[in-house]
């Protein structure tokens, strides 16, 4: 059955519309393509200007004003490195200081293209996706220098997902190539890529070579740019072997681009690689000193001193702190090495201490007294096993060294130096009920003397009768407050003594006052506080405050270098320790009930030095059984002479033990001299009378007054026979 033909109208609308679709179909297609195009582009346009809406990326500015984080470094007062805080250890170089093989080789090996492209590398995406489609992780990242750059500069952009962070880092690098030159941008790379020893070539080349990288030569500069990026894979103290092949790998690519020749590539093939580390700066230099510094920065500055690269010059001396440290090893090993010491012994180890260590401690602060500048400073045995700084922090009974506040408070009452009083037994009661029987060291009494006397040897019932019925405790408490001493005072009776706790520091800025003859000073170890441009941005000034008139306090230094010249210290001090007696000094012992705390505080008219040794829970440093106790003059002021003895005369040779000759620090100065109006009389050390013929010659002293305190009888024994009393070691 055959279809019946359709009629002639439909079949010319048939022929109208397939000539219509023959010529309208194409371009359907290609106008919805077009506008699906469109919709693409606009959605990937959209897409590109928001990568980086909000804070997603870096603005223009931050681009603009990028500087690299780096940390501040801690300088001696004459500029030698302490230590460096912050969190990347970084050392900006210019380009135009580092050879120019070290930018040959990061270019040919990371960016070949760097001087063709504006910021990425078309080329190497292309290469990087075949690589990602073929699984072939040889053919690259596509990351240009540029781009590393911008990933490294700026956190900003992140470590997400890795073709967003792929664009973000396009996006960035086209910025910095807008707003920099090629030269720039491989200068800042080259300082800022995180190379295992810290950040950059010029960290890089003194962590793995111990050397500047200006002083590099070509085999090691590829080493570090085989280093480069992937420092864990190519330490070459760690994995020697890979890290050859990656720097045989950089020479020939630097031959490939033509920099060097493959004769030349071949030969620094043959160098060998660092087979140990070097050895670094020291960074653990008075770590006590700088954790004190690096507290007062970030008081001030807060986080930018650990991003800034500040340049911090402090009041350190590098040779005092050299001297203050061997002299407190000496005197940790001589009070350990006595029979009559038997606490647990230091040793050093991996053993960190959060609280109190076990073993004996000790601590040690010089100070420029015209200043107050920290010279020295030794806060604890082992900062690694235990960073409590017992120089700032510690509060420890101050026994004998407090008396000078017992008798600055005497002095400024007007009691003359040769006041006498009786050193006899005496019973004070006290609230709880019980009576309080203090005792002399030795359990001797000798009968009267001057409280000069009374000073030097250390007699205890001398400074309790002076400060309790003399002048009156209050007056004792508010001198030692005036004169430095922040910890509270209580109004006891034991408190002439030393029962009150104070901090060694403490102790340093009251004894300032004396070598300056009533001007005290803060100690303080920051000198001045530089940006990474050289510009000053902190300058502190020293913290003077008179406290004391000048003929007092030079009445107490007086009394205070017969403490050194024929008291507890004089033995310890010039015959021990062989400090010469053309340097004037001038201190006091210090000793707490069974010898619990000992200590020497002392000073030359330009050096100011406090030690102390203790155990950090309180108790006897040596055996009560032994019948002796550790004392300041026994154990504590040898170490101070022997500072003392370092800085005034040097240090001898000894080849045999290796020790090198070393050059006093400081010369000796002259004696504090006697200011006007201060009367200097001749008296009778026994009576304190006027010296007369009625008294023996031997007796005489010249004694310091102040106008109107001089004494007005003379002296007559005539009938009476005296004789010394016996020092005694305290």
């Amino acid at each position: 059955m055959m279809a019946r033909a359709k009629p002639k109208v439909a079949a010319a609308a048939d022929t109208v519309r397939s000539k219509l679709e023959r010529f309208w179909y194409p371009r359907e297609i290609l106008l919805v393509t077009a506008f699906l195009g469109a919709l693409g582009f606009g959605g990937v346009w959209g897409t590109w200007q928001n990568l980086c809406a909000g804070d997603a990326c870096p603005s223009v500015a931050q681009i603009k004003t990028f500087e690299h984080d780096q940390k501040s470094r801690i300088l001696s007062h004459d500029g030698q490195l302490i230590s460096e805080i912050g969190f990347e250890s970084r050392t900006p170089v210019s380009l135009s200081e580092m050879p120019d093989y070290v930018a040959q080789a990061v270019v040919a090996t990371e960016d070949k293209r760097f001087y063709g492209h504006r910021g990425f590398d078309p080329l190497g995406i292309a290469r990087a996706v075949v690589g990602v489609m073929t699984f072939n992780r040889g053919q690259g990242g596509g990351s240009t220098i540029t781009q590393q750059l911008a990933r490294n500069m700026f956190d900003e952009i992140g470590f997400d997902r890795r073709y967003v962070r792929k664009l973000k880092e396009v996006q960035v690098a086209i910025e910095l190539e807008q707003s920099y030159t090629k030269e720039q941008i491989l200068e800042a790379y080259l300082n800022e890529i995180y190379m295992g020893r810290g950040y950059g070539f010029q960290s890089a080349a003194q962590g793995y070579l111990g050397k500047d990288a200006k002083d590099m030569n070509v085999a090691e500069a590829a080493l570090l740019t085989a280093i480069l990026n992937r420092p864990g894979r190519y330490d070459p103290f760690r994995y020697p072997e890979r890290a050859r092949e990656r720097r045989d790998l950089v020479l020939s690519r630097m031959a490939g681009e033509g920099f060097l020749t493959q004769a030349e590539a071949d030969t620094w093939k043959a160098w060998p690689l660092p087979e140990t580390e070097p050895e670094g700066a020291p960074t653990e230099f008075a770590p006590y000193f700088g954790e004190w510094v690096r507290q007062l920065l970030d008081d001030r500055f807060g986080s930018e001193i650990y991003s800034g690269g500040y340049r911090v010059f402090t009041t350190l001396d590098y040779d005092m702190q050299r001297a203050a440290e061997a002299a407190m090893n000496e005197g940790w090993n001589a009070i350990e090495s006595d029979a009559r010491f038997e606490h647990p012994l230091y040793e050093p180890g991996d053993t960190t201490y959060q609280g109190q260590s076990p073993y004996l401690q000790g601590a040690f602060v010089a100070l420029d007294p015209a200043t107050g500048h920290v010279r020295a400073l030794v806060g604890g045995r082992d900062y690694a096993q235990s960073k409590f700084d017992r120089a700032r922090q510690a509060r420890r009974q101050a026994g004998s060294s407090f008396k000078p506040f017992v008798y600055t408070a005497a002095i400024q009452a007007g009691i003359p130096a040769s006041y006498v009083l009786e050193d006899n037994a005496v019973v004070y009661p006290q609230l709880e009920g019980e009576d309080w029987r203090p005792a002399n060291f030795g359990n001797e009494f000798k009968g009267p003397m001057t409280i000069r006397e009374g000073l030097y040897t250390s007699t205890n019932m001398i400074a309790i009768k002076l400060g309790w019925e003399e002048v009156g405790i209050e007056s004792v408490a508010q001198t030692a407050q005036r004169l430095g001493i922040r910890t509270p005072i209580n109004r006891f009776p034991s408190t002439t003594i030393g029962a009150a706790e104070v901090i060694p520091l403490q102790i340093a800025e009251a004894y300032s006052t004396y070598p300056n003859l009533g001007t005290k000073v803060r100690p303080f170890p920051i000198l001045r506080v530089e940006d990474d441009a050289g510009n000053v941005i902190w300058e502190p000034q020293p913290e003077r405050t008179e406290v004391l008139d000048s003929m007092h306090a030079r009445i107490m230094v007086s009394m205070l270098q017969d403490v050194v010249h024929r008291g507890t210290g004089y033995r310890p001090i010039r015959e021990v320790a062989g400090l010469p007696y053309s340097v004037p000094a001038a201190g006091k012992t210090g000793t707490t009930n069974d010898g619990t705390d000992i200590w020497f505080s002392g000073f030359t008219p330009n050096l100011l030095a406090t030690v102390w040794f203790g155990m950090d829970q309180p108790q006897p440093i040596f055996r009560l059984s032994s019948g002796t106790v550790a004392t300041g003059g026994g154990q504590a002021a040898p170490v101070w002479g022997a500072f003392m003895k370092r800085i005034y005369t040097g240090v001898e040779g000894d080849a045999d033990s290796g020790i090198e000759e070393a050059p006093p620090l400081l010369a000796a100065p002259a004696d504090w001299p006697i200011p006007e109006g201060l009367n200097v009389v001749l008296v009778d050390r026994r009576t304190g009378h006027l010296a007369s013929r009625w008294c023996p010659e031997e007796d005489q002293y010249p004694e310091m007054y102040i106008p109107g305190t001089e004494p007005t009888e003379l002296c007559d024994r005539s009938t009476r026979r005296f004789r010394f009393p016996r020092i005694r070691g305290r």
